[in-house]
C-alpha cells in the first residue's frame, strides 16, 4: 500500500461514507497536509450502530468458545500478513517511527493469541453443598461495549477495545479517534476478514461528545471502556451512571521514576532515555518524574540531557528515525506553555525546549531540572518528550514524591537493594509498578491504574472478565 486509504465508517459490515456527512480533516503531522476526509456519525447512523450492535450481541453470546477463538487467531495472522501496511498507515497518521507501530501491530497479535486461549478459561466454580443441592457460580457476556480509544497507540488500542468484548462474547460499537482512523479500521478489518460476523463490531467516528452521549445514553449499552484523559473519563463515568454502565477507565498518568544512589545508573538511562522520547514521550506510562537521590542527581541529569539531544528526530518512515513529530498541533503548544511556565518559576532547562522546523509538528526532546513543584508540568500531565529531574535525599523523601499527585498508573524504580525492592514494591500507589525496568506491560499482564488513573484492567483474564457478569444458580 502506497497511498493513504479512503476513510469510512463500519456499521454491519458495510463502508458507510458520503450522503452529505460532516468531515474531519485527518492530518498527516510530518507536514501539517491533509491526508484526507473522514466522515463523521449522525444519530441516524449512531442509532443503526447501536440496532446492530443489540442484535450482535443476541447472536455472539451464543458462540462457543472455539467460534470465538478462532476469529481472534485468524485476526492475528492476518495482522501479522499486512503489518507493513497497518504500521505505514499508523505512522503516517499518528507520527511514530515505523519501527514502534509495527512493535504495535505484534502487540495486538499477542494480545489476540492470548484472548483466544482465555476463550477456553472462563472457568467458573462449584460450591460445596449438601447432597441434593447445587450452586454454581458462572461468568456471562455483560452486553453490548461502547469502546472510546485516543490517537496514541493507533493500532494497539483499537486492538485492546475490540479483542476482550470479542473474547467474552459481547458485541462491540468502537469509536476511535478521529486522527488516526485507518489504523482502527485495518485492525477490525482483520477481524471482519477473520470471519466475526458483522452485527459484533462496528466502527463509528464523530464529535466526541455527541457520540459518547448519544450511545451511553442508550439502554442497549452495558459496558463503556475508555482510554484517555482524567477529564474526559470523569465526564464519561458522569454519563454512564445514569444507566448503571459498568466502566473500564484507562486514564492519564504522571509516571515518577525514583533512581537511588545505589542503583545502575547507566543501566536506568539506556532504559530510561529511549522510554521517555518513545512515540514523542505520548505515552499514558511515560516515565516523567525523575526522582534522583542527591548522590547520582548530576550523573543521571547530565546522562539524560545528553541521550535526548542526540536523539535523531524526523519522519518516522526514514530508517534511522528515533522519534517522530507530536501527533497534533496542540501538542508542540502544550510543550512550550509547561516549559515556559517551569522556567519562568526558576526551573534549569538543560536541554531542548523548542519546535523543530517551521512544518509539521516537531518539537526537541526536552530536560528541565530543579523544577518547584508549584510549576504546571509538576502537577499535570505533560504527554510529550519532556523529562523533569529533581534531586532528593532519603527513601522517604523519594517515595512521598512519587505519591505526591492523584496518578497512579505506572512507577517506575531503580535500585539494588533487595530490602528495598520490596519495601517499594508495597509503598508506591500505582497499578504498575516497574523495579530496574520499564517493561510493565504484556498480554497476559493486567494493565491499569488507580485514583486519577482510573479503575479496572485490560489485557490478562482481567481484560476479558471485565466484559462479564458474574451470574450465581442455586438448585435444590
Amino acid at each position: 500500500m502506497t497511498d493513504y486509504p479512503s476513510l469510512h465508517m463500519i456499521i454491519n459490515g458495510e463502508q458507510v461514507s458520503g450522503g452529505g456527512r460532516r468531515t474531519f480533516d485527518v492530518v498527516n503531522p510530518v507536514t501539517g497536509e491533509t491526508l484526507a476526509e473522514l466522515p463523521l456519525a449522525d444519530k441516524a447512523d449512531l442509532d443503526r450502530a447501536l440496532e446492530v450492535a443489540d442484535e450482535g450481541f443476541k447472536l455472539w453470546r451464543k458462540s462457543t468458545p472455539q467460534e470465538r477463538a478462532a476469529v481472534l487467531e485468524g485476526a492475528a495472522r492476518l495482522m501479522v500478513e499486512r503489518a507493513d501496511d497497518l504500521a505505514r498507515i499508523a505512522t503516517m497518521e499518528e507520527g511514530k517511527p515505523v519501527a514502534e507501530a509495527k512493535i504495535e501491530v505484534m502487540m495486538n497479535v499477542g494480545l489476540f493469541k492470548f484472548y483466544a486461549g482465555e476463550c477456553f478459561r472462563l472457568y467458573g466454580r462449584e460450591l460445596v453443598r449438601p447432597v441434593g443441592q447445587r450452586s454454581v457460580v458462572r461468568h456471562e457476556p455483560i452486553g453490548p461495549v461502547a469502546a472510546f480509544a485516543p490517537w496514541n497507540f493507533p493500532l494497539g488500542n483499537p486492538g485492546r477495545k475490540l479483542g476482550a468484548p470479542i473474547a467474552a462474547g459481547c458485541s462491540v460499537i468502537l469509536k476511535s479517534a478521529e486522527e488516526a482512523p485507518a489504523s482502527a479500521l485495518g485492525v477490525l478489518q482483520c477481524l471482519l476478514d477473520a470471519g466475526l460476523p458483522k452485527q459484533v463490531a462496528q466502527a463509528v467516528f464523530g464529535v466526541p461528545d455527541e457520540v459518547s452521549s448519544h450511545l451511553l445514553a442508550s439502554p442497549i449499552i452495558r459496558k463503556l471502556s475508555f482510554t484517555g484523559s482524567t477529564v474526559v473519563g470523569k465526564h464519561l463515568v458522569r454519563l454512564a451512571a445514569d444507566n448503571m454502565i459498568r466502566t473500564t477507565m484507562e486514564l492519564g498518568g504522571h509516571g515518577p521514576v525514583l533512581i537511588f544512589d545505589d542503583a545502575d545508573v547507566e543501566a536506568a538511562l539506556a532504559t530510561a532515555a529511549p522510554g521517555k522520547t518513545r512515540n514523542a514521550g505520548q505515552v499514558c506510562v511515560s516515565p516523567t518524574r525523575f526522582i534522583v537521590q542527591e548522590n547520582v542527581f548530576e550523573k543521571f541529569r547530565d546522562g539524560m540531557a545528553e541521550r535526548l539531544a542526540a536523539t535523531k528526530v524526523g519522519n518516522g518512515l526514514e530508517d534511522g528515525v528515533q522519534m517522530g513529530p507530536m501527533a497534533n498541533p496542540r501538542r508542540p503548544e502544550a510543550m512550550e506553555k509547561f516549559i515556559a511556565n517551569a522556567v519562568d518559576k526558576g526551573a534549569r532547562l538543560n536541554t531542548g525546549g523548542e519546535r523543530i522546523g517551521n512544518q509539521g509538528f516537531f518539537f526537541q526532546p526536552t530536560v528541565l531540572s530543579e523544577i518547584p513543584l508549584d510549576a504546571d508540568v509538576m502537577n499535570e500531565e505533560p504527554f510529550g518528550p519532556l523529562a523533569l529531574i529533581n534531586p532528593y535525599r532519603t527513601e522517604e523523601e523519594m517515595i512521598a514524591e512519587a505519591n505526591r499527585l492523584p496518578y497512579g498508573l505506572a512507577a517506575y524504580n531503580w535500585t539494588r537493594d533487595a530490602a528495598r525492592q520490596r519495601r517499594l514494591g508495597d509503598a508506591i500507589e500505582a497499578g504498575m509498578v516497574g523495579i530496574n525496568t520499564h517493561m510493565i506491560g504484556g498480554a497476559d499482564a493486567p494493565f491499569g491504574g488507580v485514583q486519577w488513573s482510573g479503575h479496572g484492567s485490560e489485557d490478562g483474564p482481567e481484560g476479558v472478565l471485565a466484559c462479564m457478569v458474574t451470574k450465581t444458580v442455586h438448585e435444590a
